[in-house]
C-alpha cells in the first residue's frame, strides 16, 4: 500500500522527461541546469527526499512536453551521476537510460581557482578532465585545480 501511495503523489505525464535517481537535495540544481525558473511554459513536478531503497532518499524531476538535449544530460551527470532519464510518450516510457559521465567538460563549470585564465577576461572557455566518477573529481586543464566538492555551485 505504501508503494502505491508514493506513485500517486504526482500524476503521470503524457509526454516529456522524468529524471529519476537524483541525489537528495540536487533537484533544484537540475532545474538550474535545465534553465527552469519561476517562469516556464512547461509543467514541472519536483519531488525531493523521496524514500529510496537503493539511495536512502532521492529527488525526482518531471518536465512535461520537453526532452533533454545531450549537453543537459552531460551536465546533470556531473551533479547526479546515478540519475536515470526516462522519455515518456503517450504515458509510456519509450526510452530509459542512465546518465553517462563525459570525459571532458567544456564551458559549463567555472574553475574554483580565481587566478585561472578561464576566470579572466581572456576569450577561453573553462575546460576540465573528469578524473573520477565516484566521487566526481574534475581537474582544470589550464591550472590543474581539482574540483571535487560543491560542483553545482560552480555551474555557469
Amino acid at each position: 500500500m505504501a508503494s502505491k501511495e508514493r506513485e500517486l503523489r504526482v500524476k503521470p505525464i503524457n509526454n516529456g522527461t522524468v529524471i529519476d535517481h537524483i541525489e537528495a537535495g540536487q533537484a533544484l540544481n537540475v532545474l538550474k541546469i535545465l534553465g527552469i525558473g519561476g517562469h516556464t511554459r512547461h509543467v514541472v513536478s519536483v519531488l525531493m527526499n523521496v524514500p529510496s531503497g537503493a539511495m536512502g532518499a532521492k529527488d525526482v524531476v518531471k518536465v512535461e512536453d520537453r526532452e533533454l538535449e545531450p549537453e543537459e544530460v552531460d551536465t546533470i551527470a556531473l551533479i547526479a551521476p546515478r540519475a536515470t532519464i526516462n522519455i515518456i510518450r503517450n504515458y509510456e516510457v519509450v526510452e530509459k537510460f542512465r546518465v553517462a559521465m563525459p570525459r571532458n567538460v567544456i564551458g559549463i563549470i567555472r574553475c574554483g581557482n580565481p587566478n585561472c585564465i578561464s576566470n579572466s577576461n581572456e576569450p577561453v572557455s573553462s575546460r576540465f578532465v573528469v578524473e573520477s566518477m565516484d566521487p566526481v573529481l574534475l581537474r582544470c586543464s589550464y591550472c590543474e585545480f581539482v574540483l571535487d566538492k560543491n560542483i553545482a555551485d560552480h555551474l555557469l
